[in-house]
């Protein structure tokens, strides 16, 4: 079964990967530098996600006195 951490690091790799391949392709037929850096925006955007999706602690149950 898979949990909502496992989905969530996998949601953020196909993202990271995402962002990257399309950067990468629009790059190759040309962008302007305005394209550029929204490009570099949205890849360091989607690592960003990626690394607070595996370094969040997690949530911890609360006792009740």
């Amino acid at each position: 079964m898979i949990t909502t951490k496992e989905a969530a690091e996998w949601g953020s790799a196909i993202l990271v990967f995402t962002s990257g391949a399309m950067a990468g392709h629009f790059a190759s037929v040309g962008m302007s530098p305005v394209q550029w850096a929204g490009a570099a925006a949205a890849v360091l955007g989607s690592v960003t996600v990626a690394v607070i999706v595996r370094v969040w602690p997690a949530k911890t149950a609360v006792k009740a006195d």
